[in-house]
């Protein structure tokens, strides 16, 4: 079965949801899977930077940010002429879907390791830079270049977020200390990661479920919307992997980069700096539509593309 194990848990989530089960995560348990997700991801990724040299991945990482932009300016206009939507809202959405989704990506990770395909353990570096550039294109397109944003409270609450700061701090201890140096923390952060992984995503289940009032009030043109963008921006991602020479697992991961939306950094950065703007339209696409299609469906489809362009 090609469906990874890590999303069936993710599915019982959903179902114990929607039965309305006494089933729950306590809140400081989530934050723990979250933290270790963060670190596991980050460590990895700094491990394989420390054989790596900055001028191999400059060109790949620029391209990426640079190719992501183009997300939320796409999305933007679609959102305000089709979806009728007002210009915050309309904005906020378009930050959310040009962000990208950690646990997504972790998901992918899971599944080429499932199906036994190699990939750039660089990848997760790809995590950090995507983040931030799409927020402020979509604070822009909301205020425009006069607007009264608090870009100091906006920086830190976005640099210095829970997600950041593991993911780059992570990172550098993978870099500065390698392989052997990181060596008695593999088992932990290597060995239990699915593990660990189907436990939150029994809780994304649960999460999700709850949102679902959020979808209703988005409407059918953001579950469109939410399913429709995501698969075109991978189709992006596998041709920007392609073209930059990653292997087919680098080209799959980059078009699950691309095809995710935020649920965390983005709702926190748009409450912030577009207050104004309805989260519930925001996140109900994010994390009611998108999320569930992705880590259903998505990511052995991107695969599967990924797979007809190198063949």
């Amino acid at each position: 079965m090609s469906l990874d194990p890590v999303v069936g848990f993710f599915i019982l989530g959903l179902a114990a949801g929607f039965l309305r089960s006494d089933l729950k995560l306590s809140g400081g348990l989530s934050d723990t899977l979250s933290i270790y997700l963060l670190i596991a991801i980050g460590l990895k990724g700094g491990i394989e930077l420390s054989h790596a040299s900055a001028a191999e991945l400059a060109l790949p990482i620029l391209v990426a940010v640079l190719m992501s932009a183009g997300t939320p300016l796409v999305a933007f206009p679609v959102l305000r002429r089709f979806g009728r939507l007002a210009r915050p809202d309309a904005a906020s959405i378009a930050a959310h879907y040009g962000s990208v989704s950690v646990v997504t990506f972790a998901v992918g990770t899971s599944y080429l390791a499932r199906v036994g395909v190699e990939y750039e353990g660089y990848m997760s570096v790809f995590l950090v830079f995507l983040e931030f550039p799409a927020l402020m294109i979509g604070i822009l397109l909301a205020k425009g270049l006069g607007g009264d944003t608090r870009w100091r409270v906006l920086g830190h609450e976005v640099l210095a977020g829970k997600a950041i700061v593991l993911l780059v701090g992570a990172l550098l201890i993978g870099w500065i200390w390698g392989a052997e140096g990181a060596n008695s923390l593999t088992k932990f952060y290597g060995d239990l990661f699915k593990g660990l992984l189907s436990l939150f995503m029994l809780g994304m289940g649960l999460l999700t479920a709850s949102r679902f009032e959020d979808l209703r009030r988005a409407g059918p043109f953001l579950v469109g919307f939410g399913i429709v963008l995501p698969v075109v921006s991978a189709v992006g991602g596998v041709l920007i992997g392609s073209w930059l020479g990653m292997s087919l697992g680098g080209a799959t991961l980059l078009a699950v980069l691309y095809a995710s939306a935020s649920y965390i950094a983005a709702p926190a950065a748009m409450r912030i700096a577009v207050p104004e703007a309805n989260p519930a339209l925001s996140i109900g696409a994010s994390l009611g539509v998108t999320f569930p299609f992705n880590v259903v469906v998505g990511v052995p489809l991107y695969h599967q593309m990924a797979k007809f362009l190198y063949a």
